[in-house]
């Protein structure tokens, strides 16, 4: 019966072996590594969000100086085609040509260009804002994969652990301090980790295709494996981020160019009421004339806006309106963004707290009672429960702790994009920041 367990104990210990040397053949090698600074300098130049916005603010800016220009001038020329009736000499005339050319005297015109500098201001606020995001998406991603990666390297280095388990539970077993139940649970321990290994690898191609798509690149495309970057982990106080929110956030400043944009539209529906007047001149030509021209008159015309009272002081109201609902919008903006600072803040605050704990306290204590497990159990003063199940915690504790330094990163990048400035928390990245 011994030999039966012996055989069983033998087998469970080659499936494990096998497991290991499976996990390390399925290891990539290592391609050329990618920095977070180089990643970033690459979606900024070719991510199409950030182009299409960037074209928007282009095509606003054109928009201004369209709408500051005059009119166009108007000619118009007429010809005799036929006449049915004799008639003197130069009494009627056989040609005509006129020019006319509306004087913007009341500056409707450069109302119209504060309206579209106020729009060009609000796309390039925009363009701001997907560059913002889009960086936040791509550092937030980029800390996701140098975690996969760690997390796979902590997942088989605790195979190799459980290697050594199984092999000190074999010489136990072979001078009977042990039972085969403890290999067969190592091999429970091994396949659950073989398991974890899978879904570790399917989120580490996830994020490799994510930072492909954010660089505009083939989503199968092969990735370098990302290297450690040096946070500066300074704290921002709740006052200076709060400052920087509200000079830097693009949704405030494009709150407040829609509020510039409506004081220029009440401007211009008030300025509707004085019409603008065109000037023409005509020269004429009369019949049996030699001259070029017989006659040159001028002439001077404009629309009459006061007998149609009520369009224009409805038009004066639906400005007045549309700008006291822009002063409304502002005051939301300003409050869902200092709302949603204070979230980031207390998001990087507790993160801090949980990388610190696990780095100085969790994970030291739980590697300190391994080792002690590890030890008892060697000298048969400790259950081979215990030693499994304290390094069943100190796994679980060691890759707690990379998740949640991983997320700190990631929520001092989504501070970054609440705040709308560069904190200086990451390798410098030149984004767009003239108007």
């Amino acid at each position: 019966m011994k030999t039966i367990y012996r055989l069983l104990f033998y087998l469970v210990l080659t499936s494990i072996i096998r497991a290991e040397d499976s996990g390390e053949a399925g290891t990539e090698a290592p391609g050329p590594r990618i920095s977070l600074r180089e990643m970033t300098s690459v979606v900024l130049a070719n991510n199409p969000a950030i182009q299409q916005a960037l074209k928007k603010w282009a095509a606003a800016k054109a928009r201004v100086i369209q709408e500051s220009a005059w009119d166009d001038l108007k000619v118009s020329g007429s010809s005799r085609a036929a006449r049915f009736v004799d008639i003197a000499p130069n009494a009627f005339t056989d040609q005509m040509l006129s020019v006319e050319q509306v004087i913007p005297i009341t500056g409707k015109n450069l109302a119209r260009a504060r309206i579209a500098a106020a729009d060009a201001v609000a796309a390039f606020e925009q363009a701001r804002r997907e560059q913002l995001d889009v960086l936040a998406k791509t550092r937030a991603s980029y800390f996701r994969l140098i975690n996969a990666h760690a997390q796979l390297e902590l997942n088989r280095k605790n195979l190799v652990s459980l290697r050594q388990i199984a092999e000190v539970s074999r010489s136990r077993y072979e001078v009977g301090k042990s039972n085969a139940a403890e290999p067969l649970a190592a091999e429970v321990e091994a396949s659950k980790l073989l398991e974890s290994e899978q879904d570790i690898l399917r989120n580490i191609s996830a994020e490799q295709s994510q930072l492909n798509v954010l660089m505009n690149r083939d989503a199968f495309a092969p990735l370098g494996q990302p290297e450690e970057t040096k946070i500066n982990s300074r704290n921002v106080s709740m006052e200076q981020a709060r400052a920087l929110t509200l000079v830097n956030r693009p949704e405030i400043k494009i709150a407040q160019a829609k509020i510039d944009m409506e004081k220029s539209r009440v401007e211009l529906s008030r300025r509707n009421w004085i019409p603008d007047p065109a000037v023409t001149v005509q020269a004429q030509r009369y019949n049996d004339s030699a001259q070029a021209a017989s006659e040159l008159d001028a002439g001077i015309s404009f629309t009459v806006p006061w007998v149609n009272p009520r369009k224009y002081s409805a038009a004066v109201r639906e400005a007045k309106e549309n700008l006291a609902a822009a002063q409304h919008g502002f005051e939301r903006t300003n409050a869902e963004s200092l709302g949603a600072l204070r979230d980031a803040l207390e998001k990087v605050h507790t993160l801090k707290h949980h990388v610190d704990l696990f780095r100085d306290k969790l994970v030291p204590q739980a590697r300190q009672a391994f080792e002690a497990n590890q030890f008892s159990y060697e000298t048969g003063k400790a259950s081979f429960l215990e030693w499994i199940t304290a390094q069943r915690n100190l796994r679980d504790l060691e890759a707690t702790a990379q998740q949640h330094l991983a997320d700190y990163h990631a929520a001092l990048a989504e501070l970054e994009a609440v705040v709308g400035a560069d904190l200086n928390l990451f390798p410098a990245t030149k984004t767009k920041e003239t108007k």
